[in-house]
């Protein structure tokens, strides 16, 4: 029999507590609707495509991370992959994003796809659903930094100017400067082809751990991203709105880092920011318009890098919207949004 004196009783006990709290077991956990066929390598991130014709043939794309049979694996609603929408061969993808209506000329819009390749120190560019390259095999990014190492990207988010339709792509890395973290760019289609333009770098980084998720806000014209053992930051995703931080916030809320983002909106602007508390294995549920902590929800994934979310009824299934993530056992979780009750405290 072990004995114990009265005071290291009482540390056993708090040090029960802080893992049983941290580990997210006080939250009951909301179930999933559906959970996907596995991948054969290490999930990291997903991006929903809405098929604006008929919804419930929408398609989830989530990257799947190996430096030499990477992959985009697409999936239908029941979790089933799509092999004929999916994309093998890669250098290690890591996050990814779709937007719509992309023009290619004066008569022809696509809907688009993007991901960074991480090994080779680019990102790509597909169309969706078709899922034709559209970047003559990758485009190269921070090319202006010295330390080949500083070149690896990781985070990546479209932002389409509500105003001039102009739209960028957002670029995070694993390593970085403590100033100027991420690159923005424009993405131009005219007689030469398509390219990106850089068009500013800004960002501020605490030099912590790395930077890796990244979403924006299209409507309000917002970009946050996860300093990941620091704060959720937050500027001006208009390039003319100039680079200063509007807001570095959450991280009481966190047990340490900060991972996956995704913006769940609805009329008037209102909202919600949920945010992957990854070491917890729970996400926390900010207010889109004030950024205020609102809970912590418990969806049963294991260190959550990436989350995606519509709000747009996707058949009978997931009638009040989807939201999906990344869960640490090769598979990506589909939740009915209606399940995560956002509204209720």
């Amino acid at each position: 029999m072990i004995c114990l004196r009265r005071d290291s009783y009482f540390l056993v006990i708090i040090l029960i507590t802080v893992v049983f709290y941290s580990c997210g077991h006080r939250l009951p956990e909301i179930k999933a609707t559906v959970i996907t066929e596995k991948t054969p390598h290490d999930t990291d991130d997903p991006a929903i495509w809405i098929n604006k014709s008929n919804p419930e043939k929408s398609i989830i794309f989530g990257t799947d991370k190996d430096d030499v049979n990477g992959g985009v694996y697409a999936f239908d609603l029941e979790g089933k992959i799509i092999n004929e929408k999916s994309l093998n061969g890669l250098s290690y993808p890591n996050n990814v994003d779709v937007s719509y209506g992309f023009k290619l000329n004066d008569t022809t819009s696509i809907d688009i796809m993007t991901f960074t390749e991480r090994a080779k120190n680019q990102i790509r560019l597909f169309s969706v659903p078709d899922m034709k390259m559209l970047d003559n095999g990758g485009f190269k990014v921070f090319e202006d930094d010295s330390e080949i190492v500083n070149r690896r990207p990781m985070g990546i988010a479209f932002y389409k100017n509500v105003k001039d339709k102009i739209t960028y792509i957002i670029v995070g890395r694993k390593q970085g400067p403590l100033k100027n973290y991420l690159y923005q760019y424009q993405l131009i289609s005219d007689s030469l082809g398509i390219r990106i333009d850089l068009v500013r770098k800004f960002g501020n980084f605490s030099g912590k751990k790395e930077i890796e998720a990244v979403v924006v806000d299209q409507e309000l014209g917002y970009v946050y991203y996860s300093d990941e053992d620091h704060c959720i930051r937050k500027y001006h995703a208009d390039p003319k709105k100039g680079n200063e931080e509007l807001d570095c916030f959450g991280a009481d809320y966190f047990s340490r880092d900060i991972e996956g983002l995704a913006i769940a909106k609805y009329q008037n602007n209102s909202g919600f920011l949920i945010v992957s508390n990854q070491q917890s294995h729970s996400f926390c549920v900010f207010d889109r318009q004030t950024n205020n902590f609102i809970k912590e929800i418990n969806l049963g994934t294991v260190e959550t890098d990436g989350c995606d979310v519509t709000t747009q009824p996707l058949g009978n299934t997931f009638p009040n919207g989807l939201f999906v993530s990344m869960t640490d056992s090769q598979e990506f979780l589909f939740h009915d949004l209606g399940s995560l009750n956002l509204n209720e405290d």
